[in-house]
């Protein structure tokens, strides 16, 4: 059946199935192409007549998921197409109103963002108005070309546009402006980390959900132009936003690639940058003193974001996938993890701020019997996003708002149970979505029977966090840093990570 919303654009008609209204592919600003090319999203132009919402919309320009996945691992319904910026809307009822509301920032390593590969109807059935979003990456949305430049960081601006939609339409779904939960996982949750920082994200959001990814992952303005510079290089043309907006879609992401593949063969700090290095994202978030004016977690433990709840965490086993999926894990040595940055890049212990004879020793006390591989995996997981989601957690938990963390614990059976509880694994439990197998991200490594109840208990959490900012367990505070393990069976630990709380200590 039907459905006809009139958003403050014009109409829109999406269609209802057992009982959730489903609007696809709504632009939330106008298609970045053009004089809009590389520049901040640009408003919407109304239109005339019902415009049809009834298909997932294209997204941003992106390296291509290969459409055949053998794995299951993958999954990403749309394609490219220039009205990029859009998002979806899944609503139990339309004529409603305060209804929770629940904005997902899908991750990507910066590279990818497809809101469309994710399906918000379940939230929805329980009452929940959800929305998904895509958002620029790569050059597209991190660009940074030094002193003057004002296009910087037009993935987050992506961002502050799509919620400033949410909030000047979401009551026509039914949905309540002022209980906005925004929620994101990897690159979706460290976009998450800097927005808690940024003063024009202020008032646009409530509550935040940062699944896998913290305030902490961010370039350095000099570390970014000379990535800037580097680009126009390799494109052959001037440093300026106007001449690289002018280059061909398909040669920018060839030349993005380009310089992926360099950083990775040539991994030197003093050419690249201890982030870039370390990370291997040669665009992501910059403080450009602008849009991002300094290191986030600064500024949240300077009190910005004070009024937001937040909820933060990781999975045990979080950057394992990595090195199991990239198919290195049974590659790394002990040499390599004890050797210079310019020879093993992000292999090197150093390459994270971290020496040889202080952690290697730490991490095989607290990994016994771990290969080289799996130690690497441990301390990818730590640099990543376990080391961020503490720091935030203590920066957060002064705050008048809530404070919540978790930890996702199931394993996955996939590749013989070598990925653990690894990165993105969580996704479907929070959305209800073990059913659809691998008709989402990562369904693949959910193996035959995967536990509904925790599925149950997690969705239910995320909604009740959503609804009045508590999930359900005890606050984290600097005390007893409480922290949820999800699992089979749930239960509350404290204090989980002191040893890695004071190994990384001092470490940037």
């Amino acid at each position: 059946m039907d459905t006809i919303v009139t958003t403050t654009h014009g109409q829109v008609r999406g269609i209802t199935t057992d009982g959730v209204c489903a609007f696809l592919g709504i632009s939330y600003a106008a298609p970045p192409v053009g004089a809009n090319r590389l520049r901040p999203p640009r408003p919407v132009q109304p239109w005339t007549g019902v415009r049809d919402a009834t298909v997932i919309g294209p997204e941003p320009p992106q390296p291509q998921f290969p459409r055949e996945d053998p794995s299951g691992m993958l999954f990403d319904p749309a394609v490219p197409g220039d009205d990029c910026l859009n998002l979806n809307v899944w609503t139990p009822d339309p004529g409603s109103s305060g209804l929770p509301v629940m904005v997902w920032s899908p991750g990507g390593s910066f590279h990818f963002s497809s809101g469309g590969s994710y399906d918000g109807s379940r939230f929805a059935r329980d009452g929940v108005v959800c929305v998904t979003m895509n958002w620029r990456t790569g050059a597209d949305g991190f660009l940074y070309l030094g002193d003057g430049d004002d296009g910087a960081n037009l993935g987050l601006l992506d961002h502050l546009a799509a919620l400033t939609w949410v909030q000047e339409n979401i009551s026509a779904f039914g949905g309540d402006p002022d209980r906005v939960t925004l929620f994101g996982e990897s690159a979706g949750a460290m976009s998450i980390g800097v927005l808690l920082s940024m003063p024009r994200a202020e008032g646009l959001f409530r509550r935040a959900v940062l699944q896998s990814g913290a305030a902490h992952h961010v370039m350095p303005a000099a570390e970014a132009a000379r990535i800037g510079a580097r680009l126009a290089e390799v494109l052959g043309v001037p440093a300026t936003r106007e001449a690289i907006a002018h280059v061909p879609v398909d040669r920018l992401l060839e030349a993005q690639a380009r310089i992926d593949a360099e950083v990775l063969s040539a991994p030197d700090p003093a050419r690249w940058g201890t982030e870039v290095v370390a990370s291997t994202m040669p665009f992501h978030p910059v403080v450009d003193g602008d849009v991002v004016p300094t290191l986030p977690i600064d500024r949240i433990a300077a009190g910005a974001g004070a009024d937001v709840d937040v909820l933060v965490g990781t999975n045990s086993d979080d950057w394992r996938m990595f090195p199991v999926l990239g198919g290195f894990i049974d590659q790394v040595t002990e040499e390599a993890l004890a050797g210079p940055v310019e020879t093993y890049g992000s292999w090197s212990l150093a390459a994270f701020g971290l020496t040889a004879e202080t952690a290697l020793p730490a991490y095989r006390a607290a990994h016994p019997g771990s290969s080289p591989g799996d130690m690497l995996a441990a301390v990818l997981t730590d640099w990543w996003v376990r080391v961020p989601a503490l720091r935030l957690a203590d920066a957060h938990a002064p705050a008048p708002a809530s404070t919540h963390a978790y930890e996702f614990a199931w394993p996955s059976p996939a590749f013989g149970g070598r990925l653990g509880a690894c990165h993105a694994l969580e996704i479907p439990f929070v959305f209800d979505t073990l059913d659809l197998g691998r008709r989402q991200m990562l369904g693949g490594a959910l193996g035959d029977s995967p536990p509904k109840q925790l599925a149950d208990t997690m969705h239910r959490a995320w909604i009740d966090f959503a609804s009045r900012g508590d999930p359900g367990w005890p606050r984290y505070d600097l005390e007893r840093r409480a922290v949820m393990r999800l699992d089979v069976t749930s239960s509350v630990v404290d204090d989980p990570y002191a040893r890695e709380r004071h190994l990384w200590a001092g470490v940037r």
